[in-house]
């Protein structure tokens, strides 16, 4: 099997208690007003969950002049220094600064990243930034306890440049209530830093089960800052996994999750009929392939074929993984747009997005190479780095949650294997066996979370109470 290919790996997973991070003065005092103003209604999420309503007749916020005509972002980690800068140097149209799915929080990373936003916000590129979601804490800060890392990072990245600030990715939304609170804060932050009310603009991504029911509803929360809906199909389909839970058979591995079966049509169908209907831009996923630098052409040819695709549906624009990427990424998008979808009952819609493919044998290549996957990115992982680039792809925490969410519905559904055997708790410990030793970080963690009785929501979390011997959560919140 491919081992990853691990950046800088001087850095190291923080183990020390009782070290903290070190944020410039203005940063600090908006991160304890936001803590104090909201800490009850984060503490309160995620809400009840109710079946989508009606929302007034509104429009989206316009884009922002900057990404006018953007094509191709660049997604790059927020404590990789090397490639901020590479990335500042680029063609891209903009950057995306990343402390979510690429991102490790270490204290090392945190204040790298921490640090390195000034620099990045004097550059006159184009510039957007993800903070972590909401479920993530930031163990090296307090602010009347432990910090909510979404509101310590969006903190830094407006005190970065408050006369003109960087544009929001609001990661991983599920409710409603996040995402008046997501307003609210940014609603706030402009009170604080003296700007006009919606002066901070941000683009809302879709990328759970209940975000694309409700996907209306989370842009009119937002509507006066939102301007575009983002697709993230991984951890799309790790949420839908986690939904439609262990009630059916095996369901089928990633290399069968393409854009053109149904149920990921029906995804990407739902975010553009709300964008189209909105007039909100529709941004679609990332090319997270490294192409072989001996023969780069097929990779490439692929990434431009699939941004092909998304355009022909009425995305607009892409992430790219990699500097490489942009142009193929951009040359998608060439063309004039589609005509908008014509509308589909909801009841319809959320039909497709359960209509999955039946299920099928499980070869036994695939479950070794999914619980390889996730084994490889928690590594990493544990020793400070967010990305591995793994058999010609470039993983992340998205998709090592999508692994090792398969894996648990395999076991918890008991997987017919293509040799007629069933994937039992034991067989999968034997088959994590052949590939990591009991006692290492990577497996234990990834035990914990297979042989869970409920899918755990998030692994990043989920490691931090796991290595604090904290109370695991028992229970999903409902979908």
């Amino acid at each position: 099997m491919t081992q990853p290919t691990v950046k800088n790996a001087s850095k190291s997973a923080d183990t020390q208690a009782g070290q903290t991070l070190i944020l410039a003065a203005a940063a600090r005092r908006l991160a304890q007003t936001l803590h104090t103003a909201f800490r009850g209604r984060w503490e309160a999420l995620p809400g009840a969950s109710t079946p989508p309503q009606p929302t007034p007749e509104y429009q989206a916020a316009p884009v922002p002049v900057d990404l006018i005509g953007r094509r191709a972002e660049l997604i790059v980690e927020a404590s990789d220094l090397a490639a901020l800068n590479n990335a500042l140097s680029s063609d891209a149209d903009a950057l995306v600064i990343d402390f979510d799915d690429t991102f490790t929080p270490t204290l090392a990373n945190v204040q790298a990243a921490y640090d390195a936003l000034p620099r990045a916000a004097a550059s006159d590129k184009p510039l957007l930034a993800r903070p972590r979601a909401f479920y993530a804490v930031e163990q090296h800060l307090d602010f009347g306890g432990p910090a909510i890392a979404a509101f310590t990072d969006l903190a830094v990245i407006l005190a970065a440049r408050p006369e003109q600030p960087i544009h929001i990715y609001v990661p991983k939304l599920e409710t409603v209530a996040e995402a008046q609170l997501w307003d609210d804060a940014l609603s706030l932050a402009e009170r604080e830093l003296g700007l006009a009310p919606n002066t901070i603009k941000v683009c809302i991504q879709i990328e759970t089960f209940l975000a694309v029911q409700h996907a209306d509803a989370l842009l009119y929360a937002l509507r006066g800052r939102a301007f575009g809906l983002n697709a993230g199909r991984w951890d799309y389909v790790f949420s839908l996994i986690k939904a439609v839970g262990s009630q059916r058979g095996a369901v089928p591995p990633r290399s069968d999750l393409t854009m053109d079966v149904d149920a990921m049509r029906a995804y990407a169908e739902a975010l553009l009929r709300v964008a189209q209907r909105r007039g909100a831009q529709a941004i679609g996923g990332s090319a997270a392939v490294a192409p072989d630098a001996a023969n780069p052409q097929p990779a490439l040819d692929l990434v431009q074929a699939d941004k092909r695709r998304e355009a022909q549906q009425g995305f607009t624009a892409a992430w790219a993984g990699l500097p490489m990427l942009l142009g193929d990424v951009r040359a998608g998008f060439d063309g004039e747009a589609p005509a908008p979808l014509s509308a589909e009952p909801v009841e319809h819609t959320l039909k497709r997005l359960l209509d999955l493919p039946a299920p099928q044998p499980l070869p036994l290549d695939v479950l070794q190479d999914t619980i390889g996957l996730a084994l490889d990115v928690f590594e990493a992982w544990y020793a400070g780095q967010g990305v591995v680039v793994r058999n010609g792809r470039i993983e992340d925490t998205a998709t090592a949650e999508l692994a090792r969410a398969q894996v648990w519905q395999w076991v918890s559904c008991a997987a017919q294997l293509s040799s007629d055997a069933f994937l039992t708790p034991d067989r999968y410990r034997t088959e994590r066996r052949a590939l990591r030793a009991d006692d290492t970080p990577e497996a234990q963690l990834l035990d914990a979370l297979v042989l869970a009785e409920t899918c755990p929501a998030y692994f990043p979390r989920f490691a931090q109470q796991l290595a604090a011997r904290e109370p695991l959560p028992t229970q999903e919140m409902p979908v």
